[in-house]
Parts: structure tokens; C-alpha cells; sequence
């Protein structure tokens, strides 16, 4: 039997609004649903301009999103990353956040960053981020570092 941890992860970006919908599901679900927030505040208003990624479960649901966005010609930015909590600890996370950088990369951005929750910390700093400063305090208590990496 193949494990997630064995398989090859086939990295997408939503297409269809089907794909889209499922896409900003998982991201609300994560990132907003247990502070009792509603559908629709986990997107912005640089939607339309960001790259967006996502992983499918082998049963065809979203296992993993991110977006990515350009801050200035130098400077790339990862948000709203979210991993569905059967698939936490399987990959998910890193193979679209070094798709993600990868994009950056080609693009010439020298340096990304993203504003991490306390909890995922350690999950960037494996990937090579920095925390540049303690930022803010999300729904009164999540507290975010700014993180940066260079792409040099």
C-alpha cells in the first residue's frame, strides 16, 4: 500500500469555479471557521492578481492550498497557506510552498515573505525562513511573526 508521504504530489492551479470554490473552502475551513468567521473572509481584494495553488487529496478534495502575490519587482509574498488536518505532517505543505518560491524564482523576485501564525513557525524556519519581527495579534489571539526568505 502507497503512503502520502510516498506519493507524488501533482500540484495544480484551480481553474474552473468549481475548482475555485473548493480551493477557498479549504482555506476558510483552516484559517477561519473555528473563529466563527463566514465564508468569504478568507479572500482580499488581490485575488484576481495572485498565483494560486493547490494539492488534490487522492479522493479529489483540496489537500493543500497557498497563494502567492508581488509585493514590488524584488519582493514576493506567500498567504492564506492551508493544509487540510488529514493531510498535515504528509508533505503537502512543503511541495506547494516550494512550488510557490519556485514561481517567485522565475519571476527574479530576490526575497519572499509571509506573515506566519505562531503554531506554523516551525514549519517555515524548516524551509529556510527567518523571522524578521513579531507582527500582529489575528482574532485577539494568534500571534504572527513576519518571516523572510532569500531566493538568491
Amino acid at each position: 500500500m502507497t503512503t502520502e508521504k510516498q506519493m507524488v504530489f501533482k500540484i495544480l492551479a484551480p481553474e474552473t469555479p468549481n475548482d475555485f470554490e473548493a480551493y477557498f473552502e479549504l482555506r476558510w475551513k483552516v484559517l477561519r471557521e473555528q473563529w466563527g468567521l463566514l465564508p468569504g473572509t478568507e479572500r482580499d481584494d488581490q485575488e484576481a492578481t495572485s498565483i494560486h495553488r493547490m494539492i488534490l487529496s487522492p479522493k479529489g478534495y483540496p489537500a493543500a492550498v497557498g497563494r502567492l502575490h508581488y509585493n514590488s519587482p524584488q519582493q514576493a509574498q506567500v498567504r492564506f497557506m492551508a493544509v487540510h488536518p488529514d493531510h498535515q505532517g504528509g508533505g503537502f505543505g512543503s511541495a506547494i510552498l516550494n512550488e510557490l518560491e519556485n514561481i517567485a524564482k522565475t519571476e527574479n523576485r530576490v526575497e519572499i515573505i509571509l506573515q506566519a501564525r505562531e503554531g506554523a513557525v516551525r514549519f517555515y524556519e524548516k524551509s529556510g525562513y527567518t523571522i524578521r519581527e513579531k507582527s500582529y495579534l489575528l482574532f485577539d489571539s494568534i500571534q504572527h511573526y513576519l518571516m523572510a526568505k532569500s531566493l538568491v
